[in-house]
């Protein structure tokens, strides 16, 4: 297949996952200095399980986009991934500029521009008082993906309750059932009180709705309102935007360094692992762990020091 065939081919799956709402990075190689397989205009998209669909180099260059990918898919940030053979073409003090020394490389140097790909934030407004109104004007000029009514999708980030009275508690307790990250509800504190009380979850949900909605900025006009709230969600934002959804909170099972080469590894499925007496080892490339499998004494040493 062409360079352009697969291209386009990234590049359809890609729209896919984002009609999805899948989150995803999109690799590019932009420079690629011999000798490498990989050629500028080189892609591949890194999927929240640690996949790699495309071509951005060889396993060991792979090893180092899933790495870095699935940071940066947490973080919802793009950068520019510089992969060198070693630490003495390491330096490089461009800004943003992530470089990682990959020993196993074949002696070539890529830079990688990956590109986090979340879908926007969903907002779930209930609700057509001018509060609400406002909550869906200030949402969307957020770029926030806002939704009037309707019950909270699966990928919910925040349900507000601005309806003065009206299915609040069917909407509040549908939110909290859902695990919605940020509820809250329009009302005065005591009428708030009376209808946390009325729901029926437990209490380690009843009191996660937030009521009166949003921080008190003295706020007075609907907007003020909605604005307030909507400073309220971006306080509470690792709760509700970290990590997106399908992304693991942390890449394999914590802080994981290939035995061989030390290279940094993600732990997840997509990585070559081999269990060697009821331990499981993860590694960058099929080469290291053919290795390790080979003589496993050599190196495990290294992995405990």
């Amino acid at each position: 297949m062409s360079t352009a065939a697969s291209t386009a081919g990234v590049l359809a799956r890609a729209g896919a996952l984002q009609h999805e709402g899948t989150p995803f990075v999109l690799a590019t190689v932009v420079r690629a200095e011999s000798p490498t397989s990989a050629r500028a205009g080189d892609r591949a998209l890194v999927l929240p399980d640690g996949t790699i669909e495309g071509f951005v180099g060889g396993s060991c260059a792979e090893s180092t986009v899933r790495v870095e990918g699935l940071r940066l898919l947490r973080d919802r940030a793009s950068s520019l991934l510089r992969i060198v053979p070693t630490a003495a073409s390491a330096h490089d003090d461009r800004e943003g500029l992530i470089t990682v020394v990959n020993p196993c490389l074949s002696g070539g140097t890529l830079e990688i521009f990956l590109e986090a790909m979340v879908p926007p934030t969903v907002v779930h407004v209930h609700g057509d008082a001018p509060i609400a109104r406002a909550l869906v004007r200030i949402g969307e000029a957020m770029d926030y993906d806002v939704r009037a009514g309707g019950p909270p999708s699966a990928s919910a980030a925040a349900v507000v309750v601005a309806s003065h009275g009206r299915d609040e508690v069917e909407v509040l307790t549908d939110a909290l059932r859902a695990g919605v990250p940020y509820v809250a509800l329009v009302a005065s504190r005591v009428r708030g009180a009376a209808v946390l009380a009325a729901l029926d979850v437990p209490a380690a949900d009843r009191v996660r709705v937030r009521t009166p909605a949003g921080l008190d900025l003295g706020a007075t006009s609907p907007a003020e309102i909605a604005l307030s709230i909507y400073a309220e969600m971006i306080g509470a934002r690792e709760r509700i935007q970290a990590p997106p959804a399908g992304v693991p909170e942390a890449a394999g099972p914590g802080p994981g360094l290939d035995p061989v080469c030390g290279m940094a590894v993600t732990g997840t499925a997509a990585d070559p692992s081999a269990v060697v007496d009821g331990v499981t080892w993860w590694f960058c490339g099929p080469g290291c762990r053919q290795a390790f499998v080979d003589d496993p004494a050599r190196f495990v040493p290294v992995a405990g020091a």
